[in-house]
């Protein structure tokens, strides 16, 4: 549902602040956006009840934890009806990030993590080609991320 012609400049700015920094105490963005603290606190659960934010999380930077290699899978499926059964066995592979549906040759777009080549190699070889429904795979090794940011806020 498309609630973007329902916010207005202060629900924009509320979202660009709790974006930089989701931890951001509801006291410190009144005083910056010259509000009430209840103000504050009305329009983030309205936000939140609009479906606009989901959750506050923390970013976790893969290669401090040891993941140097970035993979960009594209998936043929043997027919399109796989395509439920094929994302959800996915959901079971942790390294397995993001998965997007495509349009194209590929039904599938996944993003996985891997330790090395090695482990990718035993990720795409031993969990994804044999989920039933796969045809094939098409994989681009990232050399690194280069950026990831959220959506542009803008109004309509």
């Amino acid at each position: 549902m498309n609630v973007n012609n329902q916010l207005d400049s202060l629900d924009i700015e509320l979202l660009r602040k709790l974006t930089k920094d989701a931890r951001i105490p509801y006291i410190q963005l009144a005083k910056i956006l010259k509000i009430s603290n209840s103000l504050t606190h009305q329009r983030i659960n309205r936000l939140k009840k609009m479906g606009v934010l989901k959750n506050a999380h923390y970013e976790i930077d893969p290669t401090t934890l040891g993941y140097t290699t970035i993979a960009s899978t594209g998936i043929v499926l043997k027919e399109s009806r796989y395509v439920d059964q094929v994302v959800n066995a996915l959901k079971q592979i942790p390294e397995v990030v993001e998965c997007l549906n495509v349009t194209g040759k590929h039904a599938l777009l996944i993003k996985t993590y891997a330790f090395n080549n090695d482990h990718f190699r035993t990720i795409l070889y031993e969990k994804i080609h044999p989920i039933k429904g796969i045809e094939e795979t098409n994989t681009s090794i990232a050399f690194n991320a280069g950026f990831s940011r959220n959506v542009p806020l803008v109004l309509k």
